[in-house]
């Protein structure tokens, strides 16, 4: 990895996506980039955590739930389950993740909200149980 950004926006990037991803996440995702990848890291981190995530006017937890709506709307089964992890984390339930899914059906159609549930469904035992273990270390 070459030198990290250390704007301000960069800063409280890494700050926020280490709260609703989990720190150890981001950690994987700096320790995992090359010269090819980095950039995209490091300006994913400083534009989209740093400066949208941050901005005043949603919550965490709302801004984890429409972004997860927005994947299953484009079908991104890879950012699904990224943005799975921060849902969990901010606490959304899987109730509402179930019913999430039930109202894309009617809004991004069939293929999209049927590949949600199974994307999610697969992925969910695995990130609660990391949850579950990261609560008991705090």
């Amino acid at each position: 990895m070459t030198k990290p950004t250390c704007s301000k926006a960069f800063k409280a990037g890494i700050a926020t996506r280490s709260k609703v991803l989990g720190a150890n996440y981001v950690k994987r995702a700096f320790q995992n980039a090359d010269e090819f990848s980095l950039p995209f890291q490091e300006i994913a981190t400083e534009f989209a955590w740093g400066s949208v995530w941050n901005r005043k006017g949603l919550s965490l937890r709302d801004r984890s739930l429409i972004t997860l709506a927005q994947v299953i709307a484009l079908n991104r089964p890879n950012e699904i389950r990224v943005h799975l992890r921060g849902a969990l984390r901010n606490g959304i339930s899987k109730k509402e993740l179930s019913e999430l899914c039930l109202h894309s059906f009617l809004y991004c159609g069939g293929p999209a909200s049927l590949d949600a549930f199974h994307v999610m469904k697969a992925a969910l035992p695995e990130l609660e149980a990391e949850l579950k273990a990261e609560k008991r270390k705090a």
